[in-house]
């Protein structure tokens, strides 16, 4: 067992080493460390509405002939700093002056339509962002002032669909930031044992009290190890972000069979075609070619990971234990075949 530890140290400290395996692994971190902002940028490329209600950015807006100062407790609601003009003048030299960063003028209500006047920024990006999270108080207000002309209409009652947020969190982000380490760990396990096959060094490691298992084990075991460590980094890094994954164990659990089965099958992948070039572009090939083909499970690991990390109560272990057979079959066939694959006589 001692040889087998000592194969494990030997791959973790030539990762280290390996610029391109360490940079992929900052991205992930970078990726997971800035997680919230990322998230609100992905959401402004697929839903824009969803800005108004996901960023903390705080806007100081003048309003003007808001009596009753509805509009300005709605506005104040959803965060907004307001400052009330008697004349739309004097508000407009103070945005003008930068004090403001938009003005809204609403005339006197005769019962019939209000056309508010809204006077935005010049910057486009700080005009976007205001136009989208302005959206939310205009339509209570909107609703508000339905119910003072006898119309019955909520926004609040009508069902759309469901959070941004919650669907790029679950469905994107965690999925990705945890499969992402098992692609990494193929890619290592291809590099480790393919350089060992074409500087004949394995002839070296098999004069050692080591086994042929044991050495292809231990670096297997080595990529696993460091793909599990990012998955747990990860979700910490999440939660200081407060994006919270529910039944994290279980999600670790599933990302540790997909990181198995990547690794080992990246591993008869290396040990068939013998060099690095040809084994890492059949890699390549066959990762995508499998992602495609796991869409046909109930669920796929992809949907099982986000539906435990959201909570689902309908999925649990025993749908995690469907792939464990699987890969127990694998590993076994892995071990039987890997001397034949590397036409080794023992």
């Amino acid at each position: 067992m001692s040889g087998f530890y000592a194969i494990i140290n030997k791959e973790i400290a030539s990762v280290l080493k390996e610029k391109t395996i360490v940079m992929a692994i900052l991205i992930q971190l970078l990726i997971a460390a800035f997680s919230s902002v990322i998230l609100l940028g992905l959401m402004s490329f697929y839903d824009p509405s969803s800005i108004g209600q996901n960023t903390n950015i705080h806007f100081n807006v003048g309003v003007v002939g808001d009596a009753g100062q509805t509009f300005s407790s709605y506005l104040e609601e959803s965060g907004f700093n307001v400052t009330p003009f008697s004349s739309a003048d004097a508000a407009k030299a103070e945005m003008q002056e930068g004090g403001l960063d938009a003005v809204i003028v609403i005339p006197a209500s005769v019962g019939g339509v209000v056309e508010m006047q809204l006077y935005m920024p010049q910057s486009d990006t700080r005009a976007t962002v205001l136009t989208m999270v302005i959206k939310e108080p205009l339509m209570k207000y909107e609703n508000y002032l339905r119910e003072q002309n006898g119309v019955h209409v909520r926004y609040t009652d009508i069902k759309g669909l469901s959070s941004t947020t919650f669907e790029f969190l679950y469905a994107f982000i965690i999925p990705m930031l945890m499969f992402f380490p098992a692609f990494i760990a193929g890619s290592m396990t291809i590099d480790s044992i393919s350089e060992e096959v074409e500087n004949k060094t394995l002839d070296t490691l098999m004069t050692s009290p080591v086994s042929l298992n044991a050495i292809l084990f231990g670096k297997i075991s080595a990529a696993v190890f460091l793909a599990v460590i990012q998955c747990v980094m990860w979700w910490l890094l999440l939660s200081i972000n407060r994006l919270y994954i529910q039944n994290i164990v279980l999600v670790l659990l599933v990302a540790l069979i997909v990181t198995a089965f990547v690794t080992f099958g990246s591993a008869v992948i290396s040990m068939y075609f013998k060099d690095r070039e040809r084994s890492q572009f059949a890699y390549s090939i066959l990762l995508m070619a499998a992602a495609g083909f796991s869409l046909y499970f109930n669920p796929s690991p992809i949907s099982l990971m986000a539906r435990l990390a959201m909570g689902d109560p309908n999925v649990g272990i025993l749908d995690v234990s469907v792939f464990i057979v699987p890969l127990a079959v694998l590993i076994i066939m892995f071990y039987y075949a890997s001397k034949k694959l590397l036409a080794y006589k023992v």
